[in-house]
């Protein structure tokens, strides 16, 4: 659960469960091992934490808690 402040000026924040925010996003690689695990709880968090701002639509991408990359919708 964590806050973080969106360049629009929003305030983003995962402490309600479920949230509009947190998206669980795997590249193709980590889908391919999932689809071979026995279980659904074997299924581990993706590699990288991505968050949605509702408000101006750009996405951030965590890597732990440092972001290594904000995509903004061109018009």
């Amino acid at each position: 659960m964590a806050k973080f402040s969106c360049k629009c000026g929003k305030l983003l924040s995962t402490s309600s469960c479920p949230n509009d925010v947190q998206l669980r996003v795997y590249t193709d690689k980590e889908y391919d091992e999932i689809l071979e695990l026995e279980y659904l709880s074997d299924i581990p968090l993706p590699k990288y934490d991505v968050w949605n701002c509702n408000h101006c639509g750009r996405v951030y991408v965590f890597d732990e808690q440092e972001v290594i990359r904000t995509y903004i919708i061109e018009l």
